[in-house]
């Protein structure tokens, strides 16, 4: 990481807790909806339920740090409850690969933003830029995961996972301001 130079404008922690937030909230919801209709034994929901597990402590130490620093949570965490659930529950009755293509679109968008919040820190916000960093990493293994486990045999593959992405960059978006 490096320092911030002269002139450029500093990291806005706040918006990027806010929608960092918003993003594990999102991911905790989506995996609920496909392990709502995943049979429970399945290869891909043991998988899916593993990576709920690291969303809900990605939340939960997000929620703490929102807490800590006093930083309201998006507007929006009602609209991305219902959509997340949606997301999850459509892509997993699609099929249990269509499941797992959606894990990679919003991963890959996951890793993109978090690697442009940690270039935006610099060294800013230690301890914001060592959650991030951290979790960025599980992030690219469930990526990885979703693609070892078939993502990209899913029905629509390169149309499905470009909505997802976009739609991830929409919320993203919103989710930084509102």
């Amino acid at each position: 990481m490096t320092s911030r130079r002269p002139g450029t404008r500093r990291a806005d922690a706040s918006s990027m807790l806010r929608v960092d937030q918003a993003g594990e909230y999102g991911a905790t919801r989506i995996y609920a909806g496909q392990l709502a209709v995943l049979r429970r034994n399945c290869p891909e929901a043991k998988l899916i339920a593993r990576m709920a597990a690291q969303e809900r402590r990605h939340l939960s130490r997000f929620d703490a740090l929102m807490a800590d620093r006093r930083i309201r949570p998006t507007a929006l965490q009602l609209v991305w409850n219902v959509a997340g659930f949606a997301l999850g529950a459509a892509t997993a009755l699609l099929s249990e690969k269509a499941a797992l293509a959606c894990t990679d679109a919003i991963e890959t968008e996951i890793d993109r933003h978090y690697g442009e919040q940690l270039d935006a820190l610099g060294d800013e916000d230690p301890q914001l830029a060592a959650d991030i960093a951290e979790f960025r990493a599980e992030e690219i293994e469930h990526r990885d995961t979703a693609r070892e486990a078939g993502a990209a045999s899913a029905l629509g593959y390169p149309l499905l996972t470009a909505a997802i992405r976009a739609g991830c960059r929409v919320a993203i978006g919103l989710s930084k301001r509102i």
